[in-house]
C-alpha cells in the first residue's frame, strides 16, 4: 500500500512577519497577548520600540509561523517604528473605539507604514482592529469605522483584547492574506521555470 501522506508538510512551513501599529495606549501589546497566550493583564508597560512574540498554526494545510512585532505609539517614536515595517508580510492597524483621535489616527499609520514598505502595494495584507468593544464609552460608532475600511478594502473586526473577542479570527484572516501574497510573490519568480511534461516526470512507485 501507498503510504498516506501528511495533512501538513512540516518542510514547507512558511515564516511570515506580522507588524501591529497604532496610537498609544490603544492596547496592541494585550491583543497580542491575548491571541498569542490567552492572557490579558491591565496594566502593560507602554511598549518602546518594539517587541516580538511569535505563533505557530497551520492555515489552510500550509504551517505557519507568525513573527508578531508588537510596536509602540508614542509619537516620538514614530521614525524608529517605521524601521521595523521592512519585510513585513501582513500589517495590523489597531484603534480605541473608546477613542476617537485614535481613529483619526488610522490614516496617518496606514500612509506611512505604506509609504515605507517597498515596492509599496496597495493591495497589501491589511487589517483593522476596533479594539475595547467590552467598554461601554463608545466614540467611535461601528458604521464609521467599517465604512472607512470598506472604502479601502480592509477587512474590519471589532475586538476586545479584554473577553478575547474576535482576537484569534482578525489574526487569522491576516495571516491568511500573507501566505495566499507570500504565494503569489513564489509563484511570480517560478513561472519562468521549466515545467516537466507528462512524458518527462519520473515513474512513481510506492513497492
Amino acid at each position: 500500500l501507498c503510504p498516506q501522506g501528511p495533512p501538513m508538510d512540516s518542510s514547507k512551513k512558511v515564516d511570515l512577519k506580522i507588524i501591529i501599529i497604532g496610537a498609544l495606549g490603544v492596547g496592541k501589546t494585550s491583543l497580542l497577548h491575548q491571541y498569542v497566550h490567552k492572557t490579558f493583564h491591565e496594566d502593560y508597560r507602554t511598549t518602546l520600540g518594539a517587541s516580538i512574540l511569535t505563533k505557530v498554526l497551520a492555515v489552510d494545510n500550509t504551517p505557519l509561523k507568525l513573527q508578531i512585532w508588537d510596536t509602540g505609539g508614542q509619537e516620538r517614536f514614530r521614525s524608529m517604528v517605521s524601521t521595523f515595517y521592512k519585510g513585513s508580510d501582513g500589517c495590523m492597524l489597531a484603534f480605541d473605539v473608546t477613542d476617537r483621535e485614535s481613529f483619526e489616527a488610522l490614516e496617518n499609520w496606514r500612509g506611512d507604514f505604506l509609504d515605507k514598505v517597498i515596492p509599496r502595494e496597495l493591495d497589501f495584507p491589511m487589517v483593522v482592529l476596533g479594539n475595547k468593544i467590552d467598554i461601554s464609552d463608545r466614540q467611535v460608532p461601528e458604521e464609521l469605522a467599517s465604512a472607512w475600511c470598506k472604502d479601502k478594502d480592509i477587512p474590519y473586526f471589532e475586538v476586545s483584547a479584554k473577553n478575547g473577542v474576535n482576537v484569534a479570527q482578525a489574526f487569522e484572516t491576516l495571516a491568511k492574506q500573507a501566505l495566499l501574497a507570500h504565494k503569489g510573490i513564489l509563484e511570480s519568480f517560478l513561472t519562468d521555470s521549466i515545467k516537466l511534461t507528462p512524458e518527462d516526470e519520473p515513474k512513481r512507485s510506492c513497492c
